[in-house]
């Protein structure tokens, strides 16, 4: 069993930052992908950001490419989300993820645990 406990979230003003933590734990994850995902009120469950756990090969949604970058340290078993020029349309409850495997994957079926969220709201 795999537990994930994501930390970080908050209010902040457009343009501002913040670094969101997930924390693993429960087994090892040499073969784990790992992935940030966000879902808004009303709205379906998004993609945003994945890491493979060995390579370190990372893949990020249009919508934040440029902004935010996604890192991991392997000794902590932990995956950041690093989120720069924050705008409101970025408010949502982020989600951590984890999936089997090195190939990254930008569909939330194919991940097989999930943590339980952070809420990040930017205000214009």
């Amino acid at each position: 069993q795999v537990q994930l406990v994501e930390s970080g979230g908050g209010l902040v003003q457009a343009g501002g930052s913040l670094r969101l933590s997930c924390a693993a734990s429960g087994r090892t994850f040499t073969m784990y992908s790992m992935a940030w995902f966000r879902q808004a009120p009303g709205k379906e469950r998004e993609f945003v950001a994945a890491i493979t756990w060995s390579s370190g090969r990372t893949s990020y949604a249009d919508s934040v490419k440029g902004r935010f970058t996604i890192s991991r340290d392997n000794a902590k078993n932990t995956v950041y989300l690093q989120m720069n020029s924050l705008k409101p349309e970025d408010t949502a409850v982020y989600i951590c993820a984890a999936k089997n495997g090195e190939i990254v994957a930008t569909v939330p079926g194919r991940y097989d645990y999930w943590g339980q969220g952070t809420q990040v709201t930017v205000s214009s």
